[in-house]
């Protein structure tokens, strides 16, 4: 419960704020499940054995039986998430050539780049990410890492994901690679496996994920709304 609210609850009416035509939960607890039904909203119920969220998107999206040009996968541990996050990853993956989209933020605060769980990540000219990593790339040669902020740009992956309805179906079958394995980071088996992911940089940072007990003491009162 968050101000009266569960978690799930508000992530979905965070999401229903969005240009998305359909927003659909898909889980695989029975008490979520429960929780979504009672508030009106859309569930799914999907196996408890998928490997990643991008799995359960895609039994999930199955399941729906529902023609979609695409698929955006939203943690639902993000009941503060900005609507404008959800519409700009829309916006990447309306764009024909583009089979993957995400979001990143220019990181400013020096612990998130030492933090690996704020995975970070870098990207060419064209805006197509190059890697992935829970360790902070780039390398500063000849600085201390206390100055890289100061030497070189460092963007923060946000982890919402939208994929076009055919790759979703594709990347679901490929085995885990090796920088997958390494990194616990799903997204490198797709880049091991030659596809693009497309990366916006977002100026929308109003949101605050829950992900421990800790989290939820630190959620400004303005929020609880």
């Amino acid at each position: 419960m968050i101000g009266g609210k569960t978690m799930i609850r508000r992530t979905f009416e965070q999401a229903m704020k969005s240009s998305l035509d359909a927003v659909v939960v898909a889980t695989d607890d029975l008490r979520i499940y429960d929780e979504v039904r009672g508030f009106g909203g859309q569930v799914v119920m999907t196996r408890a054995d998928h490997r990643s969220g991008t799995d359960r998107c895609r039994e999930a999206f199955s399941l729906l039986e529902a023609s979609f040009d695409a698929v955006v996968n939203i943690q639902g541990d993000e009941p503060f998430i900005d609507p404008r996050q959800i519409d700009q990853v829309v916006q990447l993956i309306r764009q024909p050539e583009v089979p993957i989209a995400t979001l990143a933020r220019k990181l400013t605060d020096p612990t998130h780049l030492a933090d690996p769980n704020a995975v970070k990540v870098v990207f060419g000219n064209d805006g197509n990410a190059l890697y992935f990593s829970r360790h902070a790339i780039p390398f500063v040669r000849g600085t201390e890492p206390s100055q890289w902020l100061h030497k070189a740009d460092y963007y923060q992956h946000i982890g919402i994901y939208a994929y076009k309805a055919g790759i979703l179906n594709h990347i679901a079958q490929l085995p885990s690679g090796r920088l997958e394995q390494a990194e616990s980071l799903e997204q490198l088996r797709w880049l091991e496996n030659g596809l693009t992911i497309k990366v916006g940089v977002t100026g929308f940072v109003s949101n605050l994920s829950i992900d421990t007990p800790d989290d939820l003491a630190r959620i400004p009162k303005e929020l609880l709304s």
